[in-house]
């Protein structure tokens, strides 16, 4: 239905073998009340519409002077008349902002506007050096040329543009280079420079721009040659001379090839490998997509050409392949041996964990399995909460819910560059919100931050539990996955309930599905089209409304919060009846769509489930299935207190018995200090966020 992204549950730090546990009961309730930020009037945002249209002049700018957004309105105003308006009225916006967010973005729209008025005095006045855009920095290149100035500062920067790609640059580079060439600044050393980055990423259209301006015929020609040989490699290349470019080229051109034809490249790879001389690096690259091209696919030669690889070419992905595709033809042992020659970091994770458990108790090894269940039973994930139901003990959860002084929440509620980015949300503009909020988090201590999403969540802006934690501007902070209610935010659960219940649908997997779709943004859409909270495509919107007898008016319904949650909870009932009744595969085809469901179905029908869902061949989907149901039972937690067994929930099984929640204990103090979730009886609507 709709392929999205969204982050994965991973890893926390609570892990022994065997744990000593603190139990908890009752939903969780966050530890800091609401703050409410005020939010744009009606007029401001009829403001921004006249802005948007052209519409808003001077005098209507000065009646919103001193707002919050009064830059952002500014901008919206300017950016409608860029080629008209006067260089000093572009200038003194800048002046103003600055490096302000507003400012950062005007700047550049402003210098691309500059550029096709050829207004170049006022373009190199307006320039910023902290620009690193390719194409900002050649119209920059063209300012100086057009105004005298292409000295031996103006070579070295252009130089520098032209070596940072192996992909084509901007149509803005082409003058300045032209000039750099005609000036001797792109010797043949420079340009075999960027040829090589261009072979490596496989781009013969810029191999061979690169090698017309060659020095001399023959190195010319020797590009070109290289260049048809990446579009369409053959045994060619066996007469080539012996040298490391030949070699790189033809490696490239065979990797290339195998993504497409992993037959016709190992066929190559045997002509071509032994007369260039490829080393291990070389037949490995190759090798590596010869396998990973044709095991992606199970096709019958997956577990010979897995063989062939190196070991010093194989990666993280192809390890997991091999596992896979010995899981696929239910090699128990052959899969065993594969986890065995993952690395030591990449074994512990909790996936691996599980299925090196499960193949020892498929190989006959019961105690080896136990160990290696409790092992991972310890993450609070899809398959730690499998492993934990193969124990019959708790799931794995250690919340942490920070209180902090309500202050110190109000302060960062105040922030301006938060402020702004909340009421730019409200205004549906998130691309200049996000640049505000970027802003914001800058200056922010982590416990600010922390408030920060909390502020956001309070207000509406749900996907900041998200994307404001865990990994945030460089930085890893794996205590931060314990804050469950802010990364899992729940809204609209009225809605979620009466329509779940409605479908005869699991609430927990409703929201669990919102969270991976959309995060709770009722205005997201997909580059498929797909809209709202669910997701939903608006053919599908139509036909599943006509059959509920919903008013349907077009797609721009899916925008609503209750029709949304209607449409696409009665979907998941359709998906349900047609498939059996089994969720896992359900949610499969929810993220991947019918055929390729189909697909896998045939394939292994019999498998179990845990195995069918690693062996699906599509990375996301595969990830999505095991997302959606680890979802489902941190949902099932906020939403009830406890959760319906994973092995359960996986089949449709509605009357299992349902599973409580622990905190392993651990022997040192955790890096940030954990609270159990208060009790408190489930309620029909947790405290909305606004």
């Amino acid at each position: 239905m709709h392929k999205h992204a969204a982050s994965c549950l991973v890893a926390l730090l609570c892990a022994l073998v065997v744990p000593r546990v603190h139990a908890q009961a009752g939903a969780p309730r966050a530890a800091n009340p609401p703050v409410p930020v005020a939010m744009p009037s009606a007029a401001l945002r009829d403001a921004f519409d006249l802005a948007g249209r052209g519409l808003l002049d001077d005098a209507g700018l000065a009646a919103y002077a001193g707002q919050p957004l009064a830059g952002w309105l500014e901008y919206a105003a300017l950016r409608s008349r860029l080629d008209t308006l006067p260089p000093a009225r572009g200038a003194a916006f800048l002046s103003r902002q600055g490096r302000s967010p507003a400012g950062i973005a005007f700047r550049n729209d402003w210098l691309a506007a500059l550029a096709r008025r050829n207004e170049w005095t006022a373009f190199l006045a307006a320039w910023d050096p902290t620009i690193d855009d390719a194409g900002l920095r050649c119209l920059n290149a063209q300012a100086r040329m057009a105004l005298g100035q292409a000295d031996a500062a103006w070579t070295r920067d252009l130089q520098a543009v032209w070596g940072g790609s192996g992909t084509s640059l901007p149509a803005a580079c082409d003058a300045p280079f032209a000039l750099l060439a005609a000036q001797g600044g792109l010797p043949d050393d420079l340009r075999w420079a960027r040829f090589d980055l261009a072979a490596d990423a496989a781009q013969p259209g810029v191999m061979r721009a690169i090698a017309r301006g060659m020095a001399t015929p023959d190195a010319a020609a020797l590009g070109e040659q290289y260049a048809r040989y990446i579009e369409a490699p053959d045994a060619s290349a066996t007469a080539w001379l012996k040298d490391a470019r030949s070699r790189r080229v033809a490696a490239s051109a065979l990797a290339s090839l195998a993504r497409k034809d992993p037959d016709a490249a190992e066929r190559l790879l045997a002509q071509v490998g032994p007369a260039l001389g490829f080393d291990e690096g070389e037949r490995g690259r190759v090798l590596y997509q010869v396998a990973l091209w044709t095991v992606a696919s199970y096709l019958p030669d997956s577990a010979r050409r897995l063989a062939n690889v190196p070991a010093s070419a194989y990666d993280a992905s192809l390890h997991e392949w091999r596992v896979r595709e010995a899981i696929a033809r239910r090699d128990w042992a052959g899969a065993l041996a594969g986890l065995r020659r993952m690395p030591a970091g990449q074994r512990s994770d909790s996936r691996w964990t599980y299925l090196e458990a499960r193949m020892r108790e498929l190989t006959g090894d019961g105690a080896g399995a136990k160990a290696l269940f409790a092992q991972a039973a310890t993450k609070p994930d899809f398959h730690g909460f499998l492993a934990a139901d193969r124990l019959d003990q708790p799931y794995a959860l250690c919340p942490w819910l920070p209180a902090a002084a309500p202050a110190a929440k109000q302060a960062v509620a105040r922030d301006p560059a938060l402020v702004r980015a909340l009421q730019l949300v409200a205004l549906d503009r998130r691309g200049w919100a996000q640049r505000e909020w970027d802003d914001a988090l800058s200056r922010m201590t982590d416990e600010q931050r922390r408030l920060a999403v909390e502020v956001a969540q309070d207000n509406g802006w749900f996907d900041r539990g998200v994307f404001g934690l865990v990994n945030v501007g460089g930085k890893r902070l794996p205590e931060e996955q314990r804050l469950y209610l802010l990364r899992f935010p729940l809204h609209h659960d009225a809605t979620i309930r009466r329509e779940a219940a409605r479908q005869g649908i699991d609430p927990a997997w409703v929201a669990a599905e919102i969270r991976a779709e959309s995060v709770f943004d009722p205005k997201a859409r997909s580059s498929a089209d797909a809209r709202g909270l669910m997701q939903v495509v608006p053919a599908t919107g139509a036909e599943v409304a006509a059959r509920l007898g919903l008013p349907w008016t077009g797609g721009n319904d899916l925008y609503d919060a209750d029709t949304n949650i209607a449409i696409g909870t009665a979907y998941l009932r359709q998906l349900m009846d047609r498939y059996g009744g089994k969720p896992y595969q359900v949610i499969a085809g929810y993220n991947a769509g019918p055929a390729p469901l189909g697909r896998w179905m045939a394939q292994r029908a019999d498998m179990e489930p845990d195995l069918w869902i690693e062996t699906i061949s599509y990375k996301e989907t595969r990830e999505y299935v095991a997302r959606v149901l680890s979802f489902s039972t941190l949902y099932d937690w906020r939403l009830q207190g406890d959760a319906r067994r994973v092995s359960d929930r996986m089949l449709g099984i509605a009357d299992g018995p349902r599973k409580g929640f622990a905190c392993p204990a651990t022997d040192a103090a955790p890096a940030a200090p954990a609270k159990p979730a208060k009790p408190a009886k489930p309620s029909l609507r947790e405290r909305r966020r606004r």
